[in-house]
């Protein structure tokens, strides 16, 4: 039984995520970043939190753990790389550690670079990304390199097609923006922006989004394509180097 998707927008820009078999009734929320929202949610719906799953280390990702742990008694699951830096944790996972949650298989991936020790959790139809591959985007490259967020990205590139990404941010407006700045001529990217653009003005969400959409739109899963190299004058760059260029690029836009 594939889990029931929540999408809780919190603070300015950030989403968590709730996920619910309706089967046993267990819930499990990805990332905490405030405990308001994401209370309210599962009050409303007459949930529990049993899980709370962290990516990463900052702040913003990790701010209600302690607050919904205290309400909900939820145990709290995190990299064992992290550890030190994240709340406490009730279990330590790593890279290819599966667990079982909400009556489905989930598989870590480590997804490095935006933060060392960065993880994602995979699931048939879903993959939680938070801050490494986003809505039209990456995260900045804070504590890694770029041929380690490259190499992470490449392993979320490789999952199906039709994988929802629930990325942590509600950034796609400028990430379209900035794409367009290198694939003006791109009609899948012209089109996604105008569904962005729409989205946003009507208070929809812009995540989860398919995989599908980001391979045929985001500018740094497309690091690899002659094509994208050709736009940004680097033909004979390695992967990983023109992947660093986009990515300074977007630095700086």
């Amino acid at each position: 039984m594939t889990p029931e998707l929540v999408t809780v927008p919190c603070l300015s820009d950030n989403y968590a995520y709730l996920l619910h078999n309706p089967g046993n009734g267990e819930t499990a929320v990805v990332d905490a970043p405030e405990a308001g929202p994401i209370a309210a949610e599962l009050r409303r719906r007459g949930w529990n939190a049993d899980l709370i799953l962290i990516t990463h280390h900052h702040d913003d990702h990790i701010d209600g753990v302690g607050e919904l742990r205290a309400e909900f008694g939820a145990k709290v699951i995190g990299a064992a790389a992290d550890a030190h830096r994240l709340p406490k944790l009730d279990q330590q996972v790593s890279e290819g550690d599966c667990l079982r949650l909400c009556g489905t298989s989930a598989q870590v991936l480590d997804v490095s670079g935006h933060t060392v020790g960065h993880i994602a959790y995979v699931m048939p139809g879903m993959a939680f990304t938070a801050d490494s591959l986003m809505a039209l985007g990456c995260g900045r490259v804070f504590e890694g390199t770029a041929p380690m967020m490259w190499n992470s990205l490449c392993k979320l590139a490789a999952l199906p097609a039709d994988t929802l990404i629930c990325s942590g941010h509600e950034y796609t407006s400028a990430n379209a923006r900035f794409a367009l700045s290198i694939e003006a001529d791109n009609e899948a990217l012209i089109a996604r922006a105008e569904d962005v653009r729409r989205a946003v003005a009507a208070g929809i969400p812009t995540v989860p989004s398919k995989l599908s959409l980001e391979l045929a739109t985001n500018p740094f899963l497309r690091a690899n394509l002659p094509l994208m190299k050709a736009k940004i004058g680097m033909p004979g760059a390695g992967d990983a180097e023109a992947f660093a260029e986009i990515r300074a690029r977007k630095d700086r836009f």
